[in-house]
């Protein structure tokens, strides 16, 4: 990068401004170019060079090639040209793996040719041919041409200054800012988590809130700055801040920005992005400065737990992982494997390869064995949960493959038992009172000595004098000795008679291949009252299926 001085101006107020940039920008390597030496003499340019000395003075400018030049006469020019070819030959290329992303700097429409966007390709590459994305907007578009210095090419790579003609987009649809990426590569976002440098030359502090110029590659946003850990920020300060924008931007972790004041725009401070799909974040939290803190300084497999913590129980993808940080599948599949080696994260769909944090995983174990515990509380007859209402009292997010991992990890443990379709803690016991069994035994003898017509719960509930609620509660427990069986919610028979009316009406079924309502109402001797439900049950067991007036045995249902 070349810092400009003009001989016969010095060093002026935006000079300072773009060293500033440079620093916030981080840029590692560059040059200094003194222009116009024919407007002055040496002596002139010798107090340039002096003054040059103070201030690039512990800048990464310092020390660099000083080169002097005039357009006019041409002097220096062979010079400054060898100097930058010197400084290329061991400049570090920029990686041309990993995701395509272009900045648009100019759009304009060429005759015979459309849509022609114009940027420098920050990352990955891209070819004639491929589909792209213009982000925020997710438009869709195909590249008909590429050119590099003028030069049509089929591909250009990261580093490269590119136009690029874009078919199935108009103009209008694209502007000065947008970002250029494939198709689903990096999603949009309306925040940004941040490390800051206040420059040393403010006037007055930063204070939280203050709304800003958020630069970001071609882009300028209005933005709204939040410190994390304090109120104002001094001048020469770092700080951690969210950055809340009014338009969405496209962006991945260790991008550099720059934010100038509103009024008048001055450049005020600049930093790097350490998350740039982040939760809205409450300030002052240790956990959350702690998150800043391991972005900020954290080895690989530490931010990518991070990364994941962002997710809830959701989880992320391999893929998911690669948009949030910035880097290849390879180094986010290798990042992975140490750390399900490390046992701090585990795998939630191996299918689709999905993976949770253990702190969330082991926080979801806790959630788990509570609901069991204050449905036992609730409901301390029962002998657990059903796996479908445990279910639903998960957390958002939590899907069920997660769930029956869940369930699956906690069977192989002492917290958790498994009682047909109900989920129990290891050391619930159902009690049931001295009068409670007095009521169930009267309750089961009734319905044993009823046959194919016994009385409902209400009726039980009046024969007994006791609360059709309590009876059904009890009946609930009753049922789990299989001497009874539920049919409807207040309608439970004799096991042993449903038994054999199955048998009975599978025979007539295998013979006659079909019966009425009529004829299984003869068959059971028994009303309307019971016939329907039971025919209900026989349905659900998978014994029967219906078809128009009459039921016929499914395929399975001899068994």
């Amino acid at each position: 990068m070349d810092l400009v001085i003009a001989a016969d101006e010095g060093i002026m107020p935006q000079t300072t401004e773009h060293m500033n940039i440079l620093k916030l920008l981080n840029v590692p390597l560059g040059l200094v170019v003194i222009t116009k030496t024919d407007l002055v003499d040496e002596e002139l340019i010798s107090l340039v060079e002096e003054e040059l000395i103070d201030f690039t003075a512990d800048t990464f400018l310092e020390g660099v090639p000083v080169v002097k030049v005039s357009s006019k006469t041409g002097d220096g020019m062979g010079e400054l040209i060898a100097t930058l070819d010197e400084m290329l030959s061991k400049t570090e290329g920029r990686a041309t793996s990993g995701l395509f992303r272009l900045p648009v700097d100019r759009v304009f429409t060429m005759k015979g040719f459309g849509t022609v966007i114009t940027g420098t390709i920050l990352s990955g590459g891209v070819k004639v041919g491929e589909e792209v994305s213009i982000m925020p907007s997710g438009t869709i578009a195909r590249i008909r041409g590429i050119q590099v210095h003028n030069d049509s090419v089929d591909e250009a790579v990261a580093g490269t200054r590119t136009a690029i003609n874009l078919t199935g987009i108009d103009r209008d649809k694209i502007t000065r800012g947008d970002t250029i990426i494939s198709p689903d590569a990096i999603e949009s976002s309306y925040m940004i988590d941040a490390k800051i440098n206040y420059l040393t030359d403010n006037g007055k502090n930063l204070k939280n809130r203050t709304k800003v110029r958020f630069h970001l590659g071609t882009s300028e946003v209005i933005s709204n700055v939040i410190l994390m850990e304090t109120e104002e920020t001094l001048p020469g300060d770092d700080a951690y801040v969210q950055i809340r924008l009014t338009e969405p931007i496209v962006a991945l972790p260790g991008d550099r920005f720059v934010i100038r004041s509103l009024s008048p725009v001055n450049t005020i401070a600049g930093g790097e992005i350490l998350n740039a799909q982040p939760k809205k974040h409450k300030r002052f939290k240790d956990n959350i400065i702690e998150d800043f803190e391991i972005l900020t300084e954290g080895e690989p497999e530490e931010r990518t737990v991070v990364f994941l913590s962002d997710t809830g129980y959701l989880g992320a993808t391999v893929k998911d992982l690669e948009t949030r940080m910035g880097i290849s599948q390879t180094k986010t599949r290798n990042i992975l494997d140490k750390l399900l080696g490390n046992k701090k994260i585990v795998v939630i769909d191996k299918e689709k390869g999905r993976y949770l944090g253990r702190e969330a995983y082991d926080r979801l174990v806790g959630i788990v064995l509570e609901r069991i515990g204050e449905f036992h509380k609730k409901n301390p007859k029962e002998e657990g949960i059903l796996k479908e209402e445990l279910l639903s009292k998960m957390p958002w997010g939590v899907g069920q493959k997660l769930f029956l991992r869940l369930l699956d990890n906690l069977a192989g443990g002492e917290d958790i038992t498994t009682v047909r379709e109900r989920i129990a803690l290891s050391d619930h016991k159902v009690v049931i009172k001295k009068d409670e069994k007095e009521i169930i035994d009267s309750a089961v003898d009734l319905i044993l000595k009823s046959g194919l017509s016994p009385p409902s719960t209400q009726e039980i509930g009046e024969m007994l004098k006791v609360d059709e609620i309590d009876v059904k509660k009890l009946l609930v427990v009753a049922a789990r000795d299989s001497k009874i069986l539920r049919v409807k919610d207040n309608l439970y028979f004799d096991e042993k008679a449903l038994v054999a009316l199955k048998k009975k009406l599978v025979e007539y079924l295998k013979e006659k291949g079909e019966i009425t309502t009529q004829g299984f109402k003869e068959m059971t001797g028994a009303t309307r009252k019971y016939t329907i439900p039971l025919f209900e049950y026989f349905d659900g067991e998978k014994v029967t299926i219906r078809i128009g007036d009459v039921r016929k045995l499914r395929e399975r249902g001899g068994g």
